[in-house]
């Protein structure tokens, strides 16, 4: 099954998938998916915590299915935490994680973390086995005429605004000038202002004077 990012919390607040797949190339919210799918596991007594990165030709996949079937020594639960940075297992690693899925453990909860995936990645067999063995979880990008918005909701949930109105409006689309592409100078720039003001409504010219102009442009712009 596949969500969106922005749907994460609530599933987790359902209970825990044995395995959850976060992919794309936006690492903020990549980030805060993998957090969240931590802070989960810790509620539900994943004491103990494995992490294994797939780098080169020559990983130990037996090893990775010798953790998952092993009892935790000092916990009830464990995660295992599988990053795959290239987003291409191999073959081996293919075979790998299918037979992985395929005996899932309900005291291993898995997080697997993948870039952004081309159209061949998403129909191989390995990601379908993912994805039917527990919850794929897509991290897009957040697009520029979406990004005012999303600005006012990060402020929103640390108790800042902007005036209501096209006042408001004009702010956000500035903010989102300077960060567009960029979302963790974004997420660094939110805190700032939170820092910096207390929690109420923010101006044009406090958010002008405290952000910087740390866009993300590509060769192309």
């Amino acid at each position: 099954m596949q969500i969106r990012a922005d749907q994460l919390a609530g599933h987790l607040a359902k209970g825990l998938r044995p395995i959850y797949t976060v992919w794309g190339d936006e690492p903020l919210l990549a980030q805060e998916a993998g957090d969240a799918i931590r802070t989960a596991a810790r509620a539900a007594g994943c004491s103990e915590r494995q992490v294994h990165t797939v780098a080169g030709a020559h990983f130990d996949w037996s090893g990775l299915l010798g953790a998952a079937q092993a009892m935790s020594l000092f916990s009830d639960r464990q995660l295992i935490e599988i990053r795959i940075p290239s987003g291409k297992p191999g073959k081996d690693g293919s075979d790998a994680l299918q037979r992985y899925c395929e005996h899932t453990n309900d005291d291993v909860v898995t997080l697997v973390q993948l870039p952004r995936l081309d159209r061949t990645q998403q129909n191989s067999a390995w990601f379908n086995a993912l994805d039917a063995a527990g919850l794929m979880v897509r991290v897009d990008p957040v697009e520029r005429k979406a990004l005012p918005q999303w600005l006012a909701q990060r402020l929103a949930a640390q108790g800042q605004r902007v005036a209501a109105g096209d006042e408001g409006q004009r702010t956000l689309a500035f903010f989102a000038d300077r960060i567009e592409g960029n979302l963790l100078a974004a997420h660094q720039e939110i805190q700032k202002l939170g820092l910096l003001y207390p929690a109420g409504e923010l101006t044009y010219e406090q958010i002008e004077a405290a952000v910087l102009n740390v866009a993300r442009y590509d060769v192309f712009k």
